[in-house]
């Protein structure tokens, strides 16, 4: 009996998405600005309290580098691809609440 091997590989596109999606706080940035829209630094900051500063930085830079986080006037807020994730970040959600038990977040 002969048996397939099939070579699987992810697509380009897929695979930056979920480097993107995948950094740590990415997400909870990306869903404080879809729930509370746009935000001044200090707003983000207050909002997300166990993130640092420079970290917060870091990721806002990347998703600006990325088009997903346009700054104009000292204010962060999504551009059109930034809130084109809307579907996916609740798709996540919804998942997790199914699927994730208490044991496994602590």
């Amino acid at each position: 009996m002969e048996t397939s091997k099939t070579n699987y590989t992810l697509c380009p596109k897929f695979e930056k998405a979920f480097s993107i999606l995948g950094k740590k706080w990415n997400g909870l940035i990306i869903d404080v600005l879809l729930q509370d829209g746009e935000q001044r630094f200090v707003d983000l900051a207050k909002k997300i309290p166990m993130l640092s500063d420079r970290v917060l930085t870091e990721r806002l830079r990347e998703l600006e580098r990325e088009c997903i986080v346009d700054k104009a006037d000292s204010l962060y807020q999504l551009t059109e691809k930034g809130v084109a994730l809307a579907n996916a970040l609740e798709s996540v959600k919804h998942w997790s609440h199914d699927w994730v038990t208490e044991e496994e977040c602590s």
